[in-house]
Formats: C-alpha cells, structure tokens, sequence
C-alpha cells in the first residue's frame, strides 16, 4: 500500500491506499470541510454543542451522519468530526478505485482491508500502551475503530481514561461513543461503569476501555497480545 498525508488546518489524515491518491484525497477533504464549515457559519450552535442536536433534513450527508452518531450516542455533533471525515474520504477513495484504504484521523481509524488485520491500541503513560491489539476480520471489514483519551491528546473529555477504543461499522458512530464512554471513566474502577454504557450505545460492536494498569472488553472484540 501507498502511504501519504494531508494536512488541511486541523484535519491531519494518515492514508494507506493501494495507489497514490493524494491529490484526490486533499479535494475531498477541502470539500468536506467546506461543507462542515459553511454548515457552522450558517447553525452557530452546531460547533458548541455538547448535547445532541435534532436531525436537519436540509444538511450536508457528512454533518447529518455526524447529527446521527451523536444522538445515538447523546453527545455533541463535533465528537463524531475526526471520524466522519475519515470515513467520507475513505469511502470516496474506494469508490475511485483504490483496492484497500486505511485512514488515521487523530486516533480515528477507518479500516478497509481485503484481509485481516491487527490494530494496536496507544494509552499514553499507562503500561498497557501498545501492548493490546484488537484483530480485526476481513469479514468485518469496512470497520471505524476509534479511540479517545482524557489524558493524551487535545480533544475533549470529561473523564481520565488512557483510552477508550471503540468499534462500530460507522467510523462516525465509533467516535462519538469513544468520547461517551470515556466521559464516564476517570479511575480504575469506572471501567466498569464505561462497559455498561457501550452496551446502551446501539449499533456499535465493541469497546476496550483501558486506565492506568488495568483494562477490560466488551462485544465482539478480539484481544492478541503485542510485545
């Protein structure tokens, strides 16, 4: 696969795709923003929001699968951008023609794969960064897998959790409900209340939420040990 970047302000994609697509991939992700950007000139509240806000029939197919994600998750619109976006150029570049596409968005992954893959999960200081990876099944596959953190990174959180690692057929949906559950995780022993949200998220297949030294899975998650 071919490996290159885009970087359009706060968009950052590391892409892998079976040929070179940089110069189509940096159109779609200006167009994409031109279209996120225009909807928050125009819906001042939209970019605030860290409550759901009601479906627009009248917006662009990337805010309302962002309007979506964060209903079914009851978080704000903006918590599902990183992984939206990655999943509207992911798709486009497979629609071009690209065999295989991975995108990375800030710990946001899209996964388009023709075969198994494994991903590992990075949790900042804790002991377990990088030493649990989630197997993913080419059958499984498209499959947004996202990842938030209240103690690595920039984007914001109300909990402490090193990661929360999300898995959902939507890549948009997968980083809402991240950011959901890591809302309610801030020591060890908030795992457990971070596992029980992710089963009344819908239509997400699986969480591994990790603090300090401990961790723990729930749905349809395969775990390998990395060394």
């Amino acid at each position: 696969m071919v490996a290159f970047e885009i970087i359009v302000r706060e968009t950052d994609l590391q892409i892998l795709a079976s040929r070179d697509l940089s110069e189509e991939a940096k159109t779609l992700v200006l167009q994409y923003r031109a279209q996120l950007e225009d909807y928050i000139t125009r819906h001042p509240a939209f970019l605030p929001a860290l409550v759901p806000l009601p479906l627009d029939p009248l917006a662009p197919p990337l805010v309302t699968e962002m309007l979506r994600a964060s209903q079914i998750a009851q978080v704000g619109p903006m918590a599902a951008v990183a992984g939206a976006i990655a999943e509207f150029v992911a798709k486009d570049l497979l629609a071009l023609g690209s065999e295989e596409v991975i995108i990375e968005n800030g710990g946001d992954i899209f996964v388009g794969r023709n075969r198994d893959c494994t991903v590992a999960i990075f949790a900042g200081n804790s002991p377990l960064s990088y030493r649990i990876g989630i197997r993913i099944s080419k059958e499984k596959q498209p499959l947004g897998i996202c990842t938030s953190s209240g103690t690595v990174g920039h984007s914001l959180s109300f909990g402490k959790a090193d990661a929360v690692t999300v898995l959902a057929p939507s890549t948009a949906l997968a980083d809402a409900a991240a950011t959901a559950i890591g809302n309610v995780v801030k020591e060890k022993h908030d795992i457990k209340f971070g596992l029980a949200l992710a089963r009344e998220i819908p239509d997400i297949a699986g969480v591994v939420v990790v603090k300090n030294d401990r961790f723990g899975a729930w749905g349809e998650v395969e775990l390998v040990p990395l060394v």
